[in-house]
């Protein structure tokens, strides 16, 4: 019998990007869509990464180590020690993106119908690498209204079985745009040690932090050097989206030596794209500056028009560059759609990505939408323009 798999069925589509074929569709009626739906900076990589690309030389496109090309990973060493990071190239595994880096640590810390508790809303794409795995994520909840902060220590017990492997957290986060503090992070590393659990850090956003307190890692955490799992990118940090290049790094011989048998079984990760990456380390501070005032002037706007509007809220994201936003709507999906099918305002009309879909938790997150802050200032003025003609008129409006 043709049939297909279990985990085929239970693979959800993504709510970022489930709704293009709509956008599609309104974009060959006339229809300009504005993209707030997912997180694709348009701003320029580093100079230096694009040189080169632009200056790579080879004459056979050959298979790099396993573990990553060896002076990218010592140059990574670099960059994390710089920020008070201790590693060495030895810690770090480079991985095809920094999806790959979750899914081997999934893989390789958990058995099928292991756990590992996330707090939600959480990034979609961790529902998806749980169904790969055989993984029971078990959802602890934050909440719109105190923007996503981490909930009392005290919860975590509540939800820590013989089943769980680890803790999986992203900070800052996506899709909330929270920033956990120094505070929070020592909080989590108390409820790591006391079950000695795994704390599966993921830290894509870090050069992405608004506040006045500088980022701090999970490694950073003392005492917890056998039990943290940083995943990383290049995607966000340097605007490299499409080079899918990403890593681990672990003080644990013992994972990461299992990590390296699936870095192996799948080669190397892409060679030319390591060089880039590898050159993006040499990207300057001004750079970084530069963008992440872009970013807070970009937010500020979003967050002030969104909470203007009636009937809808946001919290002020403290870093990446995401917010959720909660609507007066029956359904953020169906308004979604709608504004996409059967809206649009002088020509125009803006997508956004429903949140029930970065929840686990049935029924929770309807009535938000995720919203990237990615588009210049004036193409973001006219998306929450649209949005706000939109709902006006919605006939499903609460």
């Amino acid at each position: 019998m043709l049939t297909l798999s279990q985990k085929a069925i239970e693979m959800p589509a993504s709510p970022i990007r489930k709704l293009v074929p709509f956008a599609e569709a309104a974009k060959k009626r006339g229809v300009k869509v504005y993209h707030l739906n997912i997180g694709q900076p348009d701003i320029d990589s580093p100079k230096c990464v694009m040189d080169a690309i632009h200056n790579i030389h080879l004459n056979n496109l050959a298979y790099a180590n396993s573990a990553g090309i060896e002076s990218y990973r010592k140059g990574l060493a670099g960059y994390y020690n710089k920020i008070g990071i201790n590693a060495e190239a030895s810690d770090i595994i480079v991985t095809t993106s920094g999806s790959e880096a979750v899914l081997f640590a999934m893989t390789v810390l958990c058995n099928p119908g292991d756990e590992v508790v996330v707090m939600e809303p959480f990034y979609t794409n961790y529902r998806a690498f749980a169904i790969q795995t055989g993984v029971t994520l078990v959802p602890i909840s934050t909440k719109i209204d105190n923007g996503f902060q981490v909930p009392p220590i005290e919860e975590f017990d509540k939800y820590i079985t013989p089943k769980t492997k680890a803790i999986l957290i992203c900070n800052p986060g996506n899709p909330t745009g929270t920033l956990y503090s120094k505070e929070s992070m020592l909080k989590l590393g108390e409820i790591v040690k006391k079950h000695n659990i795994f704390l599966l850090s993921d830290e894509v956003y870090r050069e992405f932090c608004y506040s006045d307190d500088p980022h701090f890692s999970a490694m950073q955490i003392p005492g917890l050097e056998q039990n943290v799992l940083l995943l990383d990118s290049v995607s966000k940090r340097y605007s490299m989206c499409g080079a899918r290049i990403g890593c681990i790094v672990s003080k644990n011989k013992e994972v990461m030596a299992a990590i390296m048998k699936f870095a192996m079984s799948r080669l190397c990760s892409p060679t030319v794209e390591q060089i880039a990456a590898e050159a993006a380390l040499d990207t300057p501070q001004e750079y970084f500056d530069a963008v992440k005032a872009e970013y807070i002037h970009r937010r500020d706007v979003m967050c002030d028009m969104l909470n203007k509007i009636p009937g809808v809220f946001t919290p002020k994201p403290m870093g990446a560059f995401y917010t959720i936003a909660r609507l007066p709507v029956d359904s953020a999906e169906n308004f979604a759609k709608w504004m996409l099918e059967e809206f649009n305002y002088n020509g125009e009309t803006t997508m956004v990505a429903p949140a029930a879909g970065f929840y686990a938790t049935p029924n929770t997150g309807v009535d938000e939408v995720r919203l990237a802050y990615v588009l210049k200032v004036e193409d973001i003025q006219h998306a929450i323009k649209c949005l706000e003609e939109g709902l006006k008129v919605y006939p499903g409006r609460k």
